[in-house]
């Protein structure tokens, strides 16, 4: 299983009361933790697209731009990129350009989006909200599997015959699909044959198994090999659980109650975020230990081939967050991967 580290490049302040993170700092704080997830050995590094004033990245593809002439192994992917209001030939063409420039270690990781903003910014209509991810995904795909493509839509400008440069040279470049809590979504990836992100920042892993269920069950319905499945999860580590709490649950409470603002959700409670922690819940929170026991059980349920854990919920120090990729890389990487390989094939 890879085993990796995704942020949003999250803008709230380091501390309590403290003054906000600026943009430029986050940025450079973004690329030493990509540069540290790499020498430590991790697999994957992820970066997400927001535009909104408490996220530093817009635009996924130039902050791992940057962090490719800093790594030498790490695969550097969006987490995600909003197709749905982008055009997905220059998604391509973005993403094409970082494998050339990391020496094929791009990918992309399309998906919907968690907020709204880019879709009035970039003149798109919400009514559209679905039928725009489909067409798009579609073309993004079309762009991917020929250098000339002629393709006709409802929501974009058909192409006619267009060369489409550079390509990247990964051959295809990889497409993920994100998904949250829609099972259309899961569906859609396995008939495509393409492999899921599925997001669990809530509740029990547990009951996010059907989704892992409807994505393979789609891609067999239509002859396709199982696709991989990713598992995407909130987390925090220290070197005993009890300081790796302390440090991540006012960050955590801060982020979540911001959103839950908006979308109606109570406050994070300090029992709620204990509940959270235990085995069976959703946030991996806790000693290196602790946090590789919580993979391998969720490995059980879904016998899914990539790990990815965001550290930065709520800006925390940027030393708690480097902290925390180091232990990963260093002692958690390790138990899971000795774990699963001497364990029988399933």
């Amino acid at each position: 299983m890879e085993l990796g580290v995704y942020t949003f490049a999250e803008l709230t302040p380091e501390v309590e009361g403290g003054p906000i993170v600026s943009a430029e700092r986050r940025l450079r704080d973004l690329i030493e933790e990509i540069e540290l997830a790499d020498q430590v050995g991790l697999d994957v590094f992820g970066v997400g697209e927001h535009h909104r004033p408490d996220f530093a990245v817009s635009t996924p593809a130039v902050a791992l731009a940057a962090a490719a002439e800093r790594t030498e192994r790490i695969r550097l992917t969006s987490a995600v990129s909003v197709i749905s209001s982008d055009d997905p030939l220059r998604v391509f063409q973005d993403f094409a350009t970082l494998d050339l420039l990391s020496g094929g270690r791009a990918e992309i990781m399309a998906g919907r989006g968690s907020f709204i903003e880019s879709f009035p910014l970039f003149g798109y209509d919400l009514d559209s909200y679905d039928e725009l991810f489909a067409e798009k995904l579609d073309l993004l795909l079309a762009v991917r599997a020929e250098t000339e493509v002629s393709w006709d839509g409802r929501l974009r400008a058909p192409i006619d015959r267009r060369g489409v440069y550079p390509r990247p040279l990964q051959d295809p470049l990889p497409v993920w699909v994100a998904v949250g809590g829609s099972p259309q979504s899961a569906i859609r990836a396995g008939r495509l044959g393409l492999p899921m992100a599925l997001a669990i920042i809530g509740g029990e892993p547990a009951r996010f198994k059907p989704f892992a269920d409807m994505h393979a069950g789609a891609a067999a319905e239509v002859g396709a090999p199982a696709p991989a499945l990713s598992i995407n999860s909130h987390g925090f580590l220290a070197p005993n659980s009890q300081e790796a709490a302390d440090i991540a649950f006012p960050a955590f409470a801060r982020m979540m109650d911001r959103i839950g603002r908006e979308r109606g959700w109570p406050p994070m409670t300090r029992a709620a975020f204990e509940a959270s922690r235990r085995l069976e819940g959703a946030n991996l929170v806790g000693s290196p230990a602790e946090v590789a026991e919580k993979i391998l059980f969720q490995h059980s349920i879904f016998d899914h081939d990539r790990f990815l854990i965001q550290f930065s919920v709520g800006t925390l120090p940027h030393a708690d967050v480097m902290r925390s990729i180091e232990l990963f890389g260093t002692e958690v990487a390790p138990i899971v991967r000795r774990e699963l390989s001497s364990a029988p094939a399933s």
